[in-house]
Order: structure tokens, then sequence, then C-alpha cells
């Protein structure tokens, strides 16, 4: 149900041989084949997540297929500095600031979900690429199914109505927009502006 939306956030998010992707609310790793895929052995995986029994099952899926490319960090991005974060990359041999992010079925968990994005944009290069999947109510002739998506959306701990692909939409440029599953998975990627801009847009906003 729900790797379809993995599969075009991944391909719209377009990562590229060699690149170092964060992966924010990584989980046990689902998101990994895939972007193994597209970053090559020479790339960097870095999956981030607050629950260390996650990570766990994370790091045995890595260590199975043998990527030794993959940096875990158990942190709380709402409330972990990202200056912190960046340390610890830089310290496992990766990169301060990286090149793409994703976050998929993540941000919907999380109650201060903008807090976060505004510190994964930190952790970002200028003009990065960031992608975020997450789920909505269906649409048009799925909308019977609407009771169902929310009970699944609850017991999974998510909030339907977060709509965080907003982020992408209000924050970055050359945006790319699908969506599958009759509208209940999102998906928004795009490139984020240089960190003047950004910065300059956060001020604006009172943010």
């Amino acid at each position: 149900m729900y790797r379809a939306g993995r599969v075009l956030g991944i391909t719209a998010l377009a990562p590229a041989p060699g690149q170092q992707v964060l992966d924010l609310g990584c989980g046990t790793g689902l998101n990994f084949p895939l972007l193994q895929q597209r970053t090559g052995p020479s790339g960097t995986i870095v999956g981030i997540d607050r629950s260390a029994r996650m990570l766990d099952l994370a790091r045995r899926r890595a260590a199975k297929a043998g990527w030794d490319n993959t940096i875990l960090i158990q942190a709380d991005a709402a409330e972990t500095d990202p200056a912190t974060i960046a340390a610890i990359i830089e310290s496992q041999g990766g990169k301060g600031l990286s090149d793409a992010a994703l976050a998929t079925y993540a941000l919907s968990l999380m109650p201060e979900w903008r807090k976060t994005w505004a510190h994964l944009t930190e952790l970002l290069r200028d003009e990065a690429r960031v992608a975020v999947v997450d789920m909505q109510d269906p649409v048009g002739w799925a909308r019977v199914l609407t009771p169902l998506a929310r009970a699944a959306c609850s017991l999974g701990g998510a909030d339907i109505t977060a709509h965080p692909w907003q982020a992408v939409e209000q924050t970055c440029n050359s945006i790319v927009r699908d969506s599958a599953r009759a509208g209940h998975l999102q998906i928004r990627a795009g490139t984020l502006p240089q960190a003047g801009r950004r910065n300059a847009g956060r001020a604006a906003s009172g943010k």
C-alpha cells in the first residue's frame, strides 16, 4: 500500500550517484534499498530516527546487504540542535550538510513537524533537493474509504490532517507533485533556495 509513495518520492527526489541523502524518520530502513540504487557505493545514506529499536532493525538491514556507506543516528529531530546532528555525521565520515533529504510518512507523526522541517533544512546545503511523502484523506471515488484511511493513520500515530508536504510547496523551487492510491498518498519534491533567501523568508513569516 505505502511502498508506492516511497518509490514515487525517491523518483521525485532524484538523488544522484555519490550524493549524501538524509532519510528523516528512517525507521527500519525501508527506503535504503531504493536510495542505494540511486546513490551507489560512493554515496552516503544518513538515517535519523528517535527509536533505538527501529534503528537496530535498520542497522541489521544495512549490515545484511553490506551497505557500509550508511550512517544511523538516534535523535529527536524536532528537539536536537542541527549542529549537533551535523557534528555526529561528520564524526562518522559523512558531510555535515547533505545533498538531499527525504521524509516518508514521518512528519505527520510529529506534533511539531514544522519545527522538524526547519531543523531539516539546516542540515542541507544550498539548492539541495528535498522530498516529503505523507497521507491525506482519499479523494474522488475513494472517499468512501476515508474512515479506513483515518483509522489506519490513527493506529500508527499519524495525523492525517497535518499535510506536511505544504512545507515543500511554501519553501522550495522547481516543485514536483505526484500522488498515489486515489490521492491518499501525496508526494512533493523541490529544490531549496540559498540559505540567505530561506532565512529572509522565515523572518518575513515571523518564524
